[in-house]
């Protein structure tokens, strides 16, 4: 379920609220065991996803690097080349 989290710090343009939300929601699916909660469960389950995704810009928003920004086009073209080797697709 987690390999869907990226690394969201240092990339130029910064990381979205989307991709922030999406992250904080993979986590809690996770930790939850559920990719899709039950009604009882959907406001504590929903209530997670907000508060990780807020901790989680927060933190964004505080990292300081002295590392230059990453290019995301130029990381996805590594991770298809990593993906290209190991699974041997074209």
């Amino acid at each position: 379920m987690c390999r869907n989290i990226r690394q969201l710090h240092n990339f130029e343009p910064a990381a979205t609220s989307e991709e922030v939300r999406a992250a904080a929601l993979q986590y809690v699916r996770k930790v939850s065991g559920s990719t899709r909660p039950s009604q009882a469960n959907q406001e504590a389950f929903d209530e997670a996803v907000e508060a990780v995704a807020h901790a989680t810009q927060h933190l964004l928003d505080h990292l300081k690097t002295s590392a230059p920004p990453r290019n995301r086009e130029v990381e996805a073209a590594k991770a298809r080349e990593r993906a290209r080797l190991r699974y041997g697709t074209a």
